[in-house]
């Protein structure tokens, strides 16, 4: 299990991605904080981690592909189109992954293999 996805990830995130992270993050944190978070992430190596511990690490629950954006996703993944990588910001202090940018991502990856290593950032 896990190589069912190999392959179907870009090398980098997409400029819009960096920029749909500062949008979810500035609900979060003041400017000066999302700034830093991003400019962090920009210079992030990519890491590989699984789609089952990134959820269990963010807390949040796993939408199904009755929403749209998780189904064309899911659509691009099996179509063998290349997604970007996900965004995840760590919150130590309640030892928590905040999901910056990739959540339909990650739920469509998980929701056609749970064991998918997902790549992604993390600051």
């Amino acid at each position: 299990m896990g190589k069912k996805l190999k392959g179907r990830w870009l090398d980098e995130p997409n400029e819009d991605d960096y920029v749909a992270a500062e949008s979810f993050l500035t609900l979060i944190y003041d400017e000066q904080s999302t700034a830093s978070f991003v400019k962090k992430l920009k210079k992030a190596e990519v890491l590989q981690s699984k789609a089952k511990d990134i959820f269990r690490a963010s807390g949040l629950p796993l939408l199904g592909i009755n929403n749209s954006h998780v189904k064309a996703d899911q659509k691009r993944l099996v179509a063998g189109k290349k997604l970007s990588p996900l965004l995840l910001v760590r919150q130590a202090s309640i030892g928590k992954v905040i999901i910056a940018d990739g959540y339909h991502r990650l739920c469509a990856a998980y929701s056609l293999d749970e064991d998918a290593s997902i790549p992604c950032k993390i600051v």
